[in-house]
């Protein structure tokens, strides 16, 4: 798991004028509504009260954004933004690397504790098969623990996955860790370490020292 920043295109620079603005609008917009649905959940929550959190009316928020769900899922979109230097779609697989890129991934996340807040709270919502987040989890746990399984399996074929251990387990327990400690964490933050403990996870299927 590389570190990939988005490349800017030379010579377009800043936004400048009404376009700057309602983009800054938008991020505060965003920002308030990943605190609200982190807070609240995403059914317990309006579009009224991301309003007023930025300051400006419900209409004036819904010029930016159509619906409770459009919010919602551009809140997902930033989120997904905001860890794609530790987690990029479309990374080459490269074993080590992605397990070390994961590391960094969480101890960033402890920097971040309303989007791990968010995480938990709408991955817990979205079960529910009418919920607007329902099949963005669904592809999203799909794409990590395939994510996990091909680099398991760099692993593996560099002999350093244990013999009880399959590619496909072992990311499967790498991702309900991850979220376990995210929960713990957010109820006993001076008590978990979560990339301490995820590291210490990774000792007991991984033959390599970390």
């Amino acid at each position: 798991m590389t570190t990939a920043t988005p490349t800017r295109r030379r010579g377009t620079g800043k936004p400048r004028g009404v376009y700057a603005k309602t983009e800054e609008k938008r991020r505060a917009i965003l920002d308030a509504a990943l605190e609200v649905f982190a807070q609240s959940g995403y059914r317990s929550s309006s579009v009224r009260e991301v309003a007023e959190r930025v300051g400006i009316s419900e209409t004036g928020l819904l010029h930016h954004f159509s619906n409770k769900s459009a919010l919602l899922a551009a809140v997902l979109e930033l989120r997904d933004d905001r860890s794609r230097d530790f987690f990029p779609l479309g990374a080459d697989v490269r074993g080590r690397s992605t397990i070390e890129g994961i590391l960094e991934l969480v101890d960033y996340n402890a920097s971040q504790p309303g989007v791990v807040e968010l995480y938990c709270t709408l991955s817990a919502e979205s079960t529910s098969t009418d919920h607007p987040a329902h099949q963005y989890f669904i592809e999203r746990y799909q794409w990590s623990r395939q994510l996990m399984a091909d680099a398991f399996t760099v692993i593996q074929a560099e002999g350093d996955l244990r013999p009880d251990v399959t590619p496909a387990s072992a990311a499967a327990r790498t991702i309900a860790t991850m979220d376990g400690l995210q929960v713990q964490w957010l109820l006993e933050p001076d008590a978990i370490d979560m990339a301490a403990e995820l590291r210490n996870f990774f000792r007991s299927v991984v033959s390599y020292e970390l």
